[in-house]
């Protein structure tokens, strides 16, 4: 099943960022993804493939 998700879209990642929450918001989309931590408002770049592998579930649309 193919997870839809979109600029804005919340998401839960497998592994918790180290300021210790794993919920993230999509803020670029393209061949790499940027999600930023909602604690902490960190901002990491991920390649899309590496993404999907790590995504658990998408919190809200």
């Amino acid at each position: 099943m193919e997870q839809q998700f979109d600029l804005g879209s919340i998401v839960e990642m497998k592994k918790p960022h180290p300021c210790g929450t794993n919920e993230f918001e999509v803020v670029r989309l393209g061949a790499d993804i940027k999600i930023k931590c909602l604690n902490c408002e960190r901002v990491i770049m991920l390649s899309r493939r590496d993404f999907k592998k790590r995504i658990k579930r998408i919190i809200k649309q």
